[in-house]
């Protein structure tokens, strides 16, 4: 059966590093039983400059018809002045809310061959395989009331960091089953001696933990959290926190792989349609200069391959030929050590489909 993929490159680095993934999308076509429909759309600041909004309604419509979203980055310079509802970031945030992609998942793992490009010592990240499981679509980044406004003669803002008992116990359930493919250890993140929105995340998710006894559930407060990610992280495997503790831990934990564009995301709803995006930003410095990394949008694509469209097979094969790709010594800048090959955004997913092939 074909697949149909909505293609939103987005800004910045968006349209090179996605370009490099549907060229391996291509390269997987009709092999392992796939085939694909790609439809491409604009968002973030080419929504903007296209249409005057940040999601298009023709892009949502799409979105909502595909069977899978692959997004390169949005945001830029250019649009900081804008208005907040037309800002880039704004777009990113209502697909993830009209989509009801509730489950961000994240893994952090290092390559040996990236061993180098961590800015730790390589004992303390060798064999690093961590999963973090964000709540994406609710916290403070959602709640009302929110604004900025005048009291007492002085600028105001405020944000409220909401969840229900119900948002909780379903981005549970994704983290627990995931924990039960894993190492069965989960650790759940929060701030629960400061915050009463933390305290009602804590209480669910041990009562969720009664439905998988055999997962070891801990705790662990987010400011001790960041501490141990650096001091110790191979303790932990798969950890599950709210939307913008998840949305710090993940980007901390990226630096544990040696860098931020090895790292792919999927953003899933109760049915396991995503959206499958690299962690990182638009990067609008090296934008057109054909040096970003598309390793961590391949990454994605193999996501995709793994937990929408169920192909276990054809998502090793991605995940292998990127680890050939840095067995054979090519480097993009970001990645690049003493005696490899750099090259460039073009190259390296050139490489990869070489790799496949």
């Amino acid at each position: 059966m074909t697949k149909k993929i909505a293609v939103l490159p987005g800004d910045g680095i968006g349209p090179e590093i996605v370009c490099e993934a549907v060229k391996v999308l291509q390269a997987l076509q009709n092999s392992d039983g796939l085939s694909f429909e790609l439809e491409y759309a604009n968002i973030g600041g080419a929504g903007y400059d296209a249409e005057g909004d940040p999601l298009p309604d023709s892009t949502l419509k799409l979105a909502k018809a595909a069977d899978a979203i692959l997004l390169g980055a949005v945001g830029g310079p250019q649009y900081d002045k804008l208005d907040r509802p037309l800002r880039p970031e704004r777009g990113l945030l209502r697909i993830r809310k009209e989509l009801n992609l509730f489950a961000n998942l994240r893994p952090a793992m290092l390559y040996p061959e990236l061993a180098e490009a961590s800015t730790l010592k390589p004992e303390v990240v060798a064999g690093l395989d961590i999963m973090i499981v964000r709540e994406l679509t609710g916290d403070v980044y959602f709640g009302q009331p929110r604004g900025i406004e005048v009291r007492n003669g002085e600028r105001v803002g405020f944000n409220t960091m909401l969840y229900s008992e119900s948002e909780v116990r379903r981005v549970a359930h994704v983290a627990f089953q995931i924990a039960m493919k894993r190492d069965k250890k989960l650790c759940s993140v929060e701030k629960a001696n400061v915050l009463e929105c933390s305290e009602l995340w804590k209480e669910v998710v041990i009562e969720v933990s009664k439905e998988y006894p055999e997962v070891a559930l801990s705790h662990m407060y987010v400011d001790n959290a960041a501490m141990q990610l650096v001091r110790a992280p191979k303790q932990f495997d798969v950890v599950v926190t709210g939307n913008i503790f998840g949305d710090i831990l993940s980007d901390a934990a990226s630096m544990l792989t040696g860098s931020i564009g090895m790292l792919p995301s999927a953003s899933l709803d109760q049915n396991n349609k995503g959206m499958y995006e690299p962690i990182h930003g638009s990067a609008p410095d090296i934008a057109g200069k054909n040096i970003a990394n598309p390793l961590a949008t391949i990454l994605s694509v193999s996501m995709m391959l793994r937990y929408t469209f169920g192909n276990e097979a054809a998502a090793q094969r991605v995940d292998d030929a990127v680890r050939k790709v840095l067995q054979q010594g090519y480097r993009t800048s970001d990645i690049m050590s003493q005696g490899m090959r750099r090259v460039g955004c073009t190259e390296m997913g050139d490489a990869v489909v070489a790799a496949l092939q």
